[in-house]
């Protein structure tokens, strides 16, 4: 009864106000606004969707294969990465530049800057295509000005243009690593024929065997592919090899062909090597490398959604770095009674080297073994250089050939058994590589030993022979008079330096050489 009551007291009150012009007005605007937004909101949804209207689209539904989703987080990562390794190169200018003689120091500016123009047009025209496309065991075949290339590289996830970018970092530091060895005495239009040969030729095609989707070494050890009795694959997670051997020993073969610069007496000869002119500035780049390896290392994982994987590279890189610096420092002081800077310095980047690698793979303990082994390594090295009377101002041949080769072997002795491979959401263990060491056996080590061993004798043989081929032109060493002048002056018509600091550098034998030296 109340209810009744209730409702016919509303229609009283609805019929009152109905009698009212103002209260009609406001009526009908709010029906009108209701009934508007109503049909704003159904036109929307069909266009948007017209099947929700039962209506078709007006083009067909485009078919998404899984190659063709981009993943904006990995991108970025990749990005950040490929800006990290391209800022190594001022860190390769500055040891390169400390590391030599004043009167040569526009020449390695000149050299690293027009390195990297030359090698970013190459690898556009046909150093990508070579190396990371589809083709043969030997050589990629596609993807030339990259023309024709899919929205993601393989299935990583990454924009296509992002990862030729990070790509293009790490050829540009291969590159770089060679120039450091032929310091002070190459000319710069050999410079840049030989510069071709190693962007355009040499690190592209031999890198396709680790790193090429169908290379030789990349599938090893499986039915019906090279040596499948191994068992396993060649790995090279960040390029101990790929990069770093490659670079390493195309330098060994410019330091013979050129060999030595004028006034350079070596220790069997009763000499030494000539002293850097800026040490500031050479241990200044060589800690923007290291920098710089935190994009090199991690940024391998193309993947941001890794994150275990990428803190356990980054952690390994430093330690590996740490150890390889001290032991470095140690061992030359057990040998010269000081405390070389230049020597430590060399040193925790040759514990990078070694690192790169393996640094997927191994643990912390691992790391620091491996470094701390590649510190010692790089000190020997370096005295075994001297002995053989082979020039290399700025340690390329110990730092990236040779403990290139001990990192990629150390993967075979440290892989701790725990980690698989990087992938585009998550990481997959679920095939772990195991060293020696960690109960393995001897199947990974036998894997590093033979692509290793591929990779540097084909390199060096290469190399040899560009190296050889551009000498043979005259154009790999500048003429005694110009050698004798200075690159700057001679090549480039300026010196580094204002005058007032060149006349006020105290006289010594690294830095000057005399009559006597010149004809020796």
């Amino acid at each position: 009864m109340t209810g009744n009551r209730t409702l016919i007291s509303k229609m009283d009150r609805l019929r009152a106000r109905l009698r009212d012009p103002e209260w009609r007005r406001y009526g009908g605007l709010l029906l009108f606004g209701k009934l508007t937004a109503i049909i704003l909101l159904f036109a929307a949804a069909g266009f948007i969707n017209p099947s929700l209207l039962g209506s078709h689209a007006l083009a067909a539904d485009p078919v998404l294969k899984a190659n063709d989703i981009v993943n904006p987080l990995n991108t970025v990562w990749t990005l950040v990465a490929a800006f990290l390794v391209f800022g190594m190169q001022v860190g390769f200018t500055m040891l390169e530049a400390g590391f030599c003689r004043s009167r040569e120091t526009v020449n390695v500016l000149m050299e690293c800057i027009v390195d990297t123009c030359l090698c970013g047009i190459l690898f556009w025209a046909f150093g990508f295509a070579f190396m990371f496309s589809h083709g043969n065991g030997f050589i990629g075949l596609n993807w030339f000005l990259l023309e024709g290339v899919p929205a993601t590289y393989e299935t990583t996830g990454v924009a296509f243009l992002a990862f030729w970018l990070f790509q293009f970092a790490f050829a540009d530091t291969c590159s770089t690593i060679t120039s450091g060895a032929m310091i002070g005495r190459t000319g710069f239009v050999g410079d840049l024929l030989y510069s071709l040969a190693v962007s355009g030729f040499i690190y592209p095609i031999i890198g396709h065997w680790t790193w090429g989707p169908d290379g030789f070494l990349a599938t090893m050890g499986s039915a019906g592919n090279f040596l499948p009795w191994v068992g396993t694959s060649f790995h090279d997670f960040a390029g101990s090899t790929v990069v770093h051997t490659i670079g390493g020993f195309v330098a060994l073969a410019g330091s013979i062909v050129l060999g030595p610069r004028l006034g350079r007496k070596f220790k069997r000869d009763g000499g030494g090597p000539m002293l850097p002119h800026d040490l500031t500035i050479a241990a200044s780049g060589g800690l923007l490398l290291w920098f710089g390896w935190y994009g090199f290392n991690p940024g391998s994982t193309l993947s941001a959604m890794d994150f275990e994987g990428i803190g356990r590279v980054a952690a390994n890189t430093t330690l590996a770095a740490c150890a390889a610096g001290l032991s470095a420092m140690l061992i030359a002081y057990t040998r010269t009674k000081t405390w070389d800077v230049s020597y430590t310095v060399n040193g925790f980047l040759a514990g990078l080297v070694a690192i790169t690698c393996p640094c997927y793979w191994v643990n912390p303990t691992g790391s620091i073994i491996l470094g701390a082994i590649a510190g010692v390594i790089v000190v020997y090295s370096v005295e075994l250089l001297e002995y053989l009377r082979i020039d290399d101002p700025i340690g390329a041949v110990p730092v990236h050939g040779i403990c290139g080769i001990w990192g990629t072997i150390s993967l075979g002795l440290f892989a701790c058994g725990k980690y698989g491979a990087t992938g585009p959401f998550a990481a997959d263990n679920s095939a772990p590589l195991k060293g020696l060491f960690y109960g393995g056996g001897t199947q990974v080590l036998i894997a590093q030993l033979i692509g290793s061993a591929i990779t540097t004798v084909a390199t060096f043989g290469v190399a040899m022979i560009v190296m050889y081929a551009v000498n043979a032109m005259g154009l790999l060493r500048v003429s005694r008079e110009g050698e004798l002048q200075g690159l700057d002056l001679h090549e480039h018509g300026i010196s580094a330096y204002p005058e007032y600091v060149i006349s006020s550098m105290p006289s010594s034998a690294a830095m000057v050489i005399s009559s006597k030296e010149a004809g020796h």
